[in-house]
């Protein structure tokens, strides 16, 4: 049988987005958890979100904050309120000079279905993203 793209031999399917930005990754790590930052990218929080600790949004995202590297990455289980499957997300952030490139991974996808889902999803919230880092930087 012929996997399909994203599909991986051992986590089901994958997706990853990347986009490179200016600005330092200091800045724009503080921005993604601010309040404002995480309402774009996790969406309005329930619940805290915290290392080792469960989180909830209102758009009905759950899931557990599993590591959290600050100025680098996180890892956290990640689920929509439609899905049965948990999958996990990394969310990286690559320093290059004056410039930071925010990374999306998002693996154990239950199929291509869902890894379309995620890949709509990412490339919208990165487009949001940028648009507000770099309205930020202006100011």
């Amino acid at each position: 049988m012929k996997k399909q793209i994203g599909q991986t031999k051992d986590v089901g399917f994958q997706f990853g987005i990347r986009k490179t930005i200016s600005g330092s990754t200091e800045d724009i790590w503080d921005y993604l958890f601010s309040p404002k930052g995480l309402k774009i990218w996790l969406g309005e929080l329930e619940t805290e979100f915290e290392l080792k600790k469960g989180f909830r949004t209102k758009n009905g995202v759950e899931g557990y904050v599993r590591l959290v590297k600050p100025n680098s990455h996180i890892r956290i289980n990640w689920k929509r309120k439609d899905w049965t499957n948990l999958s996990t997300l990394q969310m990286r952030l690559i320093t290059n000079k004056e410039k930071t490139t925010i990374s999306f991974h998002q693996e154990k996808l239950g199929d291509s279905k869902q890894r379309e889902e995620v890949k709509n999803y990412w490339s919208d919230i990165l487009d949001k993203l940028t648009t507000e880092l770099t309205k930020e930087a202006r100011h």
